[in-house]
């Protein structure tokens, strides 16, 4: 059934205190947040992501809280959100339905087919423009490498066991297989798995990325680019400000603006 935003509200995010001064002001913990909401279902699990990523689940349909990781980004704001998903899905990670999150705050997300003719010991090597409009394949900065086949069970051959432990001879106990992983968007069977790289927080505006195959031997593929990729970062969060008064029976927030 996936994920459910109905029937959820009075979502509150609170940073924890790890202790307090002899003034009285405490200091929270860094990178820790308590998530607590409101919810009319009554036989649903819950799952909490940050930023688009599946950051925890509750262990039955009672808990309307949850403790989560959040980055360390001050700079940034940190998009927070919580869904109902059946008992049976609890663990299933449904980041891929919130691909625009990850947008939101200024990631880039690029998957490509590892398919079973890539050879072994390669590497995808993933290269950016850096916002100039043209991809530096020569670059040794802004370049970032995922390697293909991190176990060698993983790849496919034409004979079984390990015989010759090459392309030839991967028996692929550990491949994807039928029905399983990116099965529907890649090929059939065996190739139907990807890999999916997501970026560093970008700042606003418009980006290219190159990708280039290299096996084991140092030879490379010509390089596939993406189109351009606009950036919008997440609004900056408020600083300065406290509450003022709060009317309960208008829902009314009237903050006060520190100088």
């Amino acid at each position: 059934m996936g994920l459910i935003s109905i029937g959820i509200n009075k979502v509150v995010v609170l940073a924890l205190s790890n202790g307090i001064w002899a003034d009285g002001s405490d200091f929270v913990t860094p990178r820790t947040a308590l998530v607590k909401w409101a919810s009319t279902w009554s036989n649903k699990h819950y799952q909490v992501y940050v930023n688009g990523r599946f950051a925890g689940a509750t262990v039955d349909s009672e808990q309307r809280q949850l403790l989560v990781q959040v980055p360390n980004l001050p700079e940034r704001a940190v998009r927070i959100e919580v869904f109902a998903v059946d008992a049976g899905e609890a663990d299933i990670d449904f980041g891929y339905e919130l691909s625009t999150s990850d947008c939101q705050s200024g990631r880039i997300r690029i998957s490509l087919l590892r398919g079973q003719n890539l050879p072994a010991g390669s590497t995808a090597m993933i290269y950016s423009d850096n916002g100039t409009g043209e991809v530096d394949y020569d670059s040794s900065v802004n370049v970032w490498p995922i390697e293909i086949w991190p176990a060698w069970q993983e790849k496919a051959g034409f004979g079984m066991s390990r015989f010759g432990l090459s392309d030839f001879g991967y028996d692929g106990a550990a491949a994807t297989g039928f029905g399983l992983g990116n099965f529907g968007r890649g090929e059939f069977g065996f190739d139907a798995d990807s890999l999916e790289w997501v970026s560093r927080p970008y700042d606003i505006g418009t980006y290219k990325f190159g990708v280039k195959i290299v096996d084991a031997e140092g030879n490379a593929s010509s390089g596939s680019e993406t189109g351009e990729i606009s950036v919008v970062p997440s609004a900056v969060p408020a600083q300065g400000a406290e509450v003022d008064s709060f009317d309960k029976e208008s829902n009314r927030l009237i903050l006060n603006i520190l100088q």
